[in-house]
């Protein structure tokens, strides 16, 4: 059943190379084929996932071609109206009325005028075709497999029938085409080309898949620490602000749009800091300035969830749509923001794809709430995580997933940051928490600047949106990089800090406030944006402040069995002195991600937070 799951990852593959600027002369010179089984492509639902999104704007690629090898069982059904309610297998593939053409798999002419009847549909039209070839497989599920066990009158049948070659070797014969011994002496070729290791089909023509092949040299042999230059001069920040905020001449505004894009100009003037929206948007401004590609696809991205991004503007009098960031420059590079289907899996695989197939764009996906990619755990576990070790194969993906525990209760509070850490290992994946505006703006650039192509899991904030603290001023943008330990941003003497209390996310500002209130100054806060591959060095240097620390502290939001404290902590008292003891603040061990009752969710985090701080008793860490 895994194998559907490349589907809309070939689709997303396939979309890159039409896309790449320069490189195929025409776009219908890449296109998929794709191979089901008869049982999974009725009874797995990333095919439907596959199907609906053929025609949306963000996914088409102009026609797939569907072969069902139709073996008839499936796996071991031994039932056939057990593998699906619907009389064929291909019926699914009516919801977008596609041609389904069945042929006889035994007919090998037949098949080869099938296959052709299906590239004139697709070139000609531009829509998804399928092929139902009616087969049989010879030897059961697998290679130990006895199929007679199950379907023991059907494989009477298979059994007692000649193969498809020697059906059309005779055929062949009968038509006086060839002779026996020239059927003989193709299997022996045939034959002894294997035993030698050689081709047994007409290859491609020299150097055709490497002429339209990515160039993927330039991001070998590098690592998560090679520096990238994320900033931008205050001129060109200046120019992508005005661009970002202009709007054509009578466009009607929707009216909160319109105070949020007059909020923009005065953060661009210096008169408001920035907040998270202007940042991010600010980031991909930059990158298409400097010719990068963006591409962004996801539920509700174009507005973003939490009405911070409205990277997508309607007029309210016509209806028009307007995207400022395709309007930055004639030279700048191509934008694309879609809002997805209501998919997360199919559009995940989809945006894999073609990350893996186009190392020079900032491909990105995001997820409605963080707690929805588990919908999409598949494609985490099976490409993400473990592409780069079992196919060499690289990816820049970006997913985005906001996360917070703020009273919404369990459905809508966690991304399942542990379920990412635990997959983490080898350098395979990077992992961070960013908590102002000019981290995102950093982070964001550096995945595409930098030489170096793994996913990046980023999960975002919620509240921290909007929040008075959660701010940053131009010359962040300007000045900074992004910082995978952020050290204690208030005037403290160091010599005094007996109690170090590390965090990630948006507990960062509770704790900041509660120390402020309580006019504490024996405590340091220091947050840690990037949770993997984890940065010791920078963390030990924090940690070297100061003298007298006698304790740290793990402090977050989530449950102690989820969250980062058990993927962590080994990584946290490796960095720590050996007198120094480790404790944990944060929620017990919990089924849920979190309370769905918020007054016990605004109790258990101000004793989260008291705890950390030193107003009541923390756990000591073992």
């Amino acid at each position: 059943s895994h194998l559907e799951f490349i589907n809309t990852v070939v689709m997303g593959s396939v979309r890159a190379r039409q896309e790449r600027p320069h490189d195929m002369p025409k776009k219908d010179y890449a296109f998929p084929v794709l191979i089901h089984g008869d049982a999974s492509f009725a009874g797995q639902g990333i095919v439907m996932e596959t199907l609906a999104m053929s025609q949306t704007r963000a996914y088409t690629v102009g026609g797939t071609i569907h072969i069902i090898s139709n073996n008839q069982i499936g796996f071991t059904t031994s039932d056939p109206a057990d593998a699906r309610s619907s009389h064929y297998c291909s019926d699914l593939a009516k919801m977008i009325d596609a041609p389904i053409l069945h042929v006889n798999g035994d007919d090998v002419e037949a098949c080869i005028r099938t296959v052709k009847l299906s590239l004139d549909y697709r070139m000609r039209f531009h829509k998804d075709v399928v092929i139902d070839m009616v087969c049989y497989r010879l030897k059961g599920h697998n290679e130990a497999d006895e199929p007679t066990c199950t379907q023991p009158l059907m494989y009477q049948i298979i059994y007692a029938k000649k193969s498809p070659r020697a059906i059309y070797a005779e055929k062949l014969m009968n038509e006086k085409i060839i002779s026996a011994a020239d059927a003989q002496k193709m299997i022996d070729m045939y034959r002894a080309q294997l035993d030698e290791g050689k081709p047994v089909v007409s290859l491609m023509q020299n150097g055709l898949s490497e002429h339209y092949a990515a160039n993927w040299a330039p991001f070998l042999n590098h690592d998560w620490k090679t520096a990238a230059v994320t900033r931008v001069s205050r001129d060109v920040l200046d120019f992508l602000g005005k661009r970002i905020t202009s709007v054509p001449d009578n466009f009607a505004l929707q009216r909160n749009v319109s105070a949020i894009m007059q909020a923009r100009v005065k953060m661009m003037a210096g008169e408001l800091p920035l907040d998270w929206g202007c940042a991010e948007t600010l980031a991909y401004a930059a990158l298409l300035n400097e010719g990068r590609p963006v591409r962004f696809t996801g539920e509700d991205v174009r507005r973003g969830t939490f009405f911070h991004r409205h990277a997508a503007l309607f007029d309210q009098k016509t209806g028009a749509e307007y995207m400022p960031l395709a309007h930055l420059s004639d030279k700048q590079a191509h934008m694309q923001i879609y809002d997805s289907l209501l998919s997360e899996t199919g559009a995940l695989g989809f945006e894999y794809g073609y990350s893996s197939a186009d190392p020079n764009s900032l491909v990105m996906w995001e997820a409605q709430y963080g707690d929805f990619v588990n919908v999409a755990q598949v494609i985490v576990d099976q490409f993400i995580s473990s592409g780069w070790q079992k196919w060499n194969r690289m990816s820049g993906l970006v997913m985005l997933l906001p996360h917070g525990s703020e009273g919404a209760g369990p459905e809508h509070s966690s991304a399942r940051l542990e379920r990412f850490l635990q997959l983490c290992a080898q350098d395979n994946m990077q992992v961070c928490v960013p908590s102002t505006p000019a981290q995102i703006f950093h982070l964001l650039r550096r995945q595409v600047i930098r030489p170096y192509r793994q996913p990046l899991i980023t999960l975002t904030p919620k509240s921290l949106l909007r929040h008075k603290l959660a701010v940053s001023s131009l010359d962040d943008l300007c000045n900074g990089e992004f910082q995978c330990v952020i050290p204690e941003v208030d005037a403290m003497s160091n010599e005094k800090i007996t109690r170090l209390v590390l965090c990630c996310g948006k507990v960062y500002y509770e704790l900041l406030m509660k120390r402020r209130e309580q006019k504490i100054e024996t405590i340091a806060i220091v947050r840690i944006e990037q949770l993997y591959p984890f940065p010791d060095d920078a963390l030990k240097a924090e940690i070297k402040k100061y003298p007298h620390l006698k304790e740290m502290v793990w402090c977050q939001e989530e449950p102690k069995n989820q969250g980062a404290f058990y993927d962590s902590r080994h990584r946290l008292v490796r960095c720590m002195p050996e007198q120094v003891k480790l404790f944990y603040a944060g929620r017990r061990a919990m089924a849920a991600p979190a309370s769905g009752y918020p007054a016990l969710h605004h109790t258990q985090q101000a004793e989260l937070i008291g705890k950390a701080l030193g107003l009541l008793a923390a756990d000591l860490s073992k």
